[in-house]
């Protein structure tokens, strides 16, 4: 196990290093996610994929078919959601479901058991943006925003943030 929450109370262990904690605490262990074989470290890169972590949003509603993701995915290529999809498959966070064999071929994906487990992890960041989303954003030319109008895309915005985490929470 990564990550071991023991009732003692005592320092905070980062991989080879330990930091001393500003309160009473019990002691976290945190793996040296710098090191190249860590798994923390290697799950994290395959969750840097843009995508994947929006696919996983999008599939704990429950089983989908391929056009139904790419219309709740604004922007994701035909391409790139096939690809991301295999990728999720191998790693086992996505089963692939043949609804019908003979052609035109249907097919639907869902999360297996592994990918259901992201469930609680995703909530939490989503539920830490929410906590320490700005509520006001300044403009490019330093002048605040009129008060209800919508930020920038890009720029401030949790709207994909709490979508996604009603998603989560509506999905469990």
């Amino acid at each position: 196990m990564e990550f071991a929450l023991q009732d003692a109370v005592g320092p905070v262990v980062v991989g080879p290093s330990v930091v001393q904690p500003d309160a009473v605490r019990p002691e976290l262990v945190v793996p040296d996610v710098l090191a190249e074989n860590c798994a923390t470290r290697q799950a994290l890169e395959r969750f840097a994929a843009k995508w994947r972590v929006l696919l996983i949003y999008a599939l704990l509603a429950g089983p989908q078919r391929p056009a139904r993701l790419r219309r709740r995915l604004p922007g994701i290529t035909q391409k790139m959601l096939t690809e991301t999809l295999r990728g999720m498959e191998a790693d086992g966070l996505v089963e692939r479901r043949v609804l019908r064999a003979e052609p035109p071929q249907h097919v639907e994906y869902a999360l297996t058991a592994l990918g259901r487990t992201l469930r609680e992890p995703l909530a939490a960041i989503c539920g830490w943006a929410l906590d320490h989303a700005k509520t006001e954003v300044p403009s490019a030319a330093g002048v605040a925003p009129v008060a209800g109008a919508a930020p920038a895309a890009g720029v401030g915005s949790t709207a994909g943030v709490a979508s996604a985490a009603g998603v989560a929470s509506a999905a469990g």
